[in-house]
């Protein structure tokens, strides 16, 4: 690849921001005479060969250490610094270099600049500009380094402005970054790996995998061969579009290779295992950490315990919370969070209360995910007044006005027959402009069919769906429900087909409530339907329901149905009580000597 020349090909062929500054601006040479000073990695140092008058240095340096004093001091400095100092010319760029070596803020430094710009006719020269730049860059000040770049008509060194590309993408302005990585490319200069893969991390931290891919196809084509830096982006790129197994070939291949990338790719892969409920290749990468010296630590045993708890494996998550406390790790909050939320979900409300306490003696305040997670759990158990102290505790100390804990309290409300105050909760996220989401509508359209008030119901289900919000299956089943209960059959077909055209899959509990609701209203035959349709999806129905639609067929004299819902019950290995074979025997032997008689 072609080396840059010094001006970095008229800053990448004319950079835009070129076009932004005054088109009376000129940018003057360099005034400062090469023999007293040179250009170093570590900055602008003295020449060793020459030194600078003693006079004018002792001259700058006392105006300088004034200067700096005042505009650290002084509130309005820029309106008496040149009263202040009348004799001084802020325009040598001898002095704006020295005030940017002493200063050493780049903010105040840039302030300085604009103020020299406003009040006489400076030009600053390269050197200046680029300490400056530079600054900026190490102070991680992305947007005041471009708009620097967009008033002085600075030209970086390649250097430089593989740093500005570093800076712009931790601060998350990835799309300016790739501006100026393509103008790289199109001028035929090849960045280094370490811009290349600051450029892949930026991608990834706002979740463009899709750049991730054409941003690594560019830097091969560059000549450029990948380091495990790079590797690793690679493997978290997988893992955010789902590809885990490619991702764990990838991981393979550069072990065998000898290369060992950082915990964070292993963490990627294990999160996304867990997700798949693939264990045996989670304690499989568990192992290759240990075994290649790259220690499992506290954030992987994070995604470890928050797959088990995902996955509803309490027990195993518990037993590896208590066993890294016994080896001395030190739980952080998001740990704790995760194993309260999980013991809340499973109702065991008083170790999640222990775990509460622990925390809080350990030093470590709950936030609102943990406060909602108790609050959540204490209202399940049925104790409502808790559950309101914990959330006007949790108000009190700055949490709550978000859409998680109004929607933890709107179904805390519901659930405990308070569905009108649940409603104006929920009426309340919208006078506040807290968005609602359609966990906030289903609490609310359960409370409502709860209480019987289907019209309120089917009005927020309407609303939901005119608002674009993506439905759920809880969204359309309590209001299904309610209807099957009250008899309203054509209603709740229209629903049902509704909720299955939007792609929303009935759960194996819909069936088994539809069911006993169809042989409650005496719709039997509707109920052997449902239970076909169910069967055909490879749903397993609750023995209750397949015994009560038994029931109600040999009621109705259909004694063949209950015989094919009996078989259903043998061939999913349900156990059949003896008393309902010896009642069907006795209602086949009773229509049998009925049919005699006629």
């Amino acid at each position: 690849m072609a080396r840059a020349p010094s001006s970095i090909v008229i800053f990448l062929r004319q950079s835009p921001y070129s076009t932004l500054q005054n088109s009376s601006t000129q940018i003057r040479k360099l005034t400062v005479e090469p023999k007293y000073f040179e250009f170093t990695n570590e900055g602008i140092k003295p020449n060793q060969n020459h030194e600078v008058p003693q006079s004018k240095d002792q001259h700058f340096t006392d105006i300088v250490r004034e200067v700096t004093l005042i505009m650290r001091t002084k509130s309005k400095w820029e309106q008496s610094l040149l009263s202040d100092f009348p004799s001084s010319n802020f325009s040598d760029p001898q002095f704006f270099l020295q005030l940017l070596k002493q200063q050493n803020d780049a903010f105040l430094s840039l302030k300085f600049f604009h103020w020299l710009r406003s009040r006489s006719n400076f030009v600053p020269d390269q050197v200046s500009c680029k300490v400056l730049f530079d600054s900026l860059l190490e102070a991680n000040a992305c947007n005041a380094a471009k708009y620097f770049l967009e008033v002085s008509g600075f030209i970086p060194e390649q250097g430089s402005l593989e740093r500005y590309i570093c800076c712009l993408c931790d601060g998350g302005m990835v799309q300016d970054a790739l501006g100026v990585l393509v103008r790289f490319k199109d001028v035929g200069i090849c960045p280094s790996i370490v811009t290349w893969n600051s450029a892949l991390r930026g991608c990834l931290s706002i979740g463009k995998t899709d750049l991730v891919w054409k941003l690594y196809h560019d830097m091969l084509e560059s000549g450029l061969v990948a380091d495990i830096e790079t590797v690793e982006y690679l493997i978290r790129a997988f893992c955010s579009d789902g590809q885990f197994m490619k991702g764990y070939e990838l991981l393979r291949q550069v072990l065998e290779n000898g290369l060992v990338p950082r915990n964070i790719a292993f963490n990627a892969l294990i999160s996304g295992f867990c997700k798949q409920k693939n264990f045996v290749r989670v304690s499989e990468l568990l192992h290759t950490m240990i075994a290649k010296n790259c220690a499992p630590d506290i954030y992987t045993y994070h995604e470890v315990i928050n797959g088990l708890c995902k996955n509803k494996m309490l027990l195993e998550s518990l037993r590896i919370f208590y066993d890294l406390k016994d080896r001395g790790y030190a739980p952080d909050r998001v740990m704790y969070t995760t194993i309260i939320h999980g013991l809340c979900e499973k109702g065991w409300l008083r170790d999640a209360q222990k775990l509460w306490f622990e925390m809080i003696n350990m030093g470590i305040l709950p936030n609102e995910y943990t406060y909602n997670s108790l609050i959540n759990g204490t209202s399940k158990r049925g104790y409502f007044k808790e559950a309101m102290k914990l959330y006007d505790e949790m108000h009190d100390k700055g949490y709550g006005e978000n859409t998680a804990s109004y929607n933890v309290m709107i179904s805390c409300l519901c659930l405990h027959g308070r569905t009108n105050e649940g409603f104006e909760l929920f009426e309340k996220m919208a006078q506040k402009g807290i968005s609602r989401d359609v966990i906030s509508y289903n609490a609310v359209i359960r409370g409502f069919c709860e209480k019987g008030k289907i019209v309120e119901s089917k009005n927020l289900l309407n609303e939901l769906l005119a608002h674009g919000i993506q439905p759920s299956t809880s969204s359309y089943f309590p209001l299904i429900k309610k209807l099957f209960e009250v008899g309203d059959m054509k209603e709740a077909k229209r629903l049902w087909n509704d909720m299955q055209n939007k792609g929303l899959k009935p759960k194996a509990h819909h069936y088994d409530n539809f069911i006993t609701a169809l042989c409650i209203q005496g719709h039997v035959i509707d109920g052997l339907d449902w239970l076909a349709v169910m069967l055909k999806n490879k749903l397993r129905p609750e023995k209750a329901t397949v015994k009560r639609l038994i029931q109600c067929l040999s009621q109705y004299e259909r004694l063949d149905d209950s015989l094919f819902a009996l078989g259903v019950m043998s061939r999913i290995c349900y156990f059949v009580k003896l008393g309902i074979c010896y009642y069907l025997v006795s209602e086949l032997e009773r229509i049998t000597l009925t049919t005699k008689k006629i």
